[in-house]
């Protein structure tokens, strides 16, 4: 029975290395220009029923996380579904290690957000640039397993935070286009560099 258990044990450490070599297949190029675009909806939606965001930060954050879990889901969703389809008897490993690489910044931004609002309200003016910041750091991460263009994006996500950073203060900072753009731009930007390389693979066949 020890035998079993052991070789039980060397299997599954066998195939999680495995899945933390191969690329991974799950994120789908439609649903991540349908998160750009969701993101630009919100901006809209910013621009037309919160009129004054730095007064009113908590219909901000509402609307800005209500946003990001409504692409969470989506993402996560297709992740699962394409994943079964694609890397077949692999795809729980596939999926666990692409969780391991995104949830740190993720978690990291949902900490860094409740400790300015609850401790630092002076500084929360930082929090769109931070966010960006923090997502660059989550797309950077995860380079390891997707095509290596995906880095573009993620440079792409830490100069628009450190843009806002720099340039947008006090009620400027909390513009709907200072997180409309930049997430959607660059979630389409992502989506481009996987529709690309699906292409170039195809093309290979």
């Amino acid at each position: 029975m020890q035998d079993l258990d052991k070789a039980l044990a060397e299997i599954a450490e066998i195939r999680h290395h495995i899945a933390r070599g191969a690329e991974f297949r799950g994120y789908g190029p439609a649903t991540l220009a349908a998160t750009g675009v969701l993101a630009i909806l919100a901006a809209v939606a910013q621009a037309l029923w919160v009129g004054n965001p730095a007064g009113d930060i908590t219909a901000y954050l509402w609307l800005w996380t209500a946003t990001a879990a409504a692409a969470a889901v989506m993402i996560g969703a297709e992740a699962v579904a394409r994943s079964r389809r694609l890397h077949v008897g692999l795809a729980p490993e596939m999926l666990a290690a692409a969780g391991e690489q995104f949830l740190p910044a993720a978690a990291a931004g949902v900490l860094l957000t409740a400790v300015l609002v609850r401790f630092a309200p002076e500084s929360q003016w930082m929090i769109p640039g931070l966010w960006q910041i923090v997502f660059s750091l989550g797309v950077f991460a995860s380079c390891r397993f997707l095509p290596r263009r995906i880095f573009i994006a993620g440079i792409w996500y830490l100069l628009c935070g450190l843009a806002c950073l720099v340039f947008a203060r006090d009620g400027s900072a909390f513009s709907p286009w200072a997180m409309g753009l930049p997430f959607g731009i660059g979630q389409l930007l992502i989506a481009l560099m996987l529709h690309s390389k699906a292409w170039d693979n195809d093309a290979r066949v």
